[in-house]
């Protein structure tokens, strides 16, 4: 019976084991840290969420990233917190985050690098009951009491303008004050005064 002779491809062993001793270190490396190894292979772009704040009562300026890669910054939130906080009482209350990503859809829309001018932000339930006595158009049960409503304004952007990016993202109510020079917006359910 004639032999058969069977060609192998031959390839060279060192080829194999730096192979090999590649894929260990690279397996080894996402046992033992996780995240990097996902972060190496995920080519997603990281997104960074900033707001920039002006209170007219009190002059306090703020410029901060609220939230990256979907992650909230709590020491940011604080500083967020603090700068919305009821400027007659001193009253700080949790601001809700879908506020503030209600707003940083409003500040990607407009393309303004000017910061918020924050008119009213959270308002505790003793100042908005002085404050409906004076006005009438002030909600009894408003959601600046929740920490869910801010009334703004950006410099060099008009009040109308910026009425109508808020209308056209459709994430809650929108008032608009032209007299007062504000717009008011919330995350209740869409509506419009």
């Amino acid at each position: 019976m004639p032999s058969t002779i069977v060609k192998q491809n031959h390839i060279p062993t060192d080829i194999l084991r730096r192979d090999f001793l590649k894929i260990g270190f690279m397996v080894t490396g996402a046992v033992l840290n996780p995240f990097s190894a996902q972060a190496a292979f995920d080519s997603r772009p990281r997104e960074v969420k900033k707001l920039a704040f002006y209170n007219t009562h009190t002059a306090e300026r703020l410029r901060v990233c609220f939230c990256r890669n979907g992650k909230y910054d709590t020491g940011a939130l604080t500083k967020i917190n603090h700068i919305l906080r009821d400027h007659r009482s001193g009253e700080i209350k949790e601001i809700d985050v879908q506020l503030l990503e209600l707003m940083h859809a409003i500040s990607s829309k407009t393309k303004s690098q000017a910061p918020f001018h924050i008119i009213s932000g959270y308002r505790s339930p003793t100042t908005n009951k002085t404050l409906r006595k004076k006005n009438k158009g002030v909600a009894s049960r408003s959601m600046h009491m929740l920490g869910k409503a801010i009334d703004i304004r950006i410099p060099g952007f008009s009040t109308r303008q910026l009425r109508n990016v808020a209308r056209k993202i459709k994430g809650g109510g929108v008032g608009f004050y032209p007299k007062s020079d504000f717009v008011h917006v919330d995350i209740g359910r869409v509506r419009y005064w």
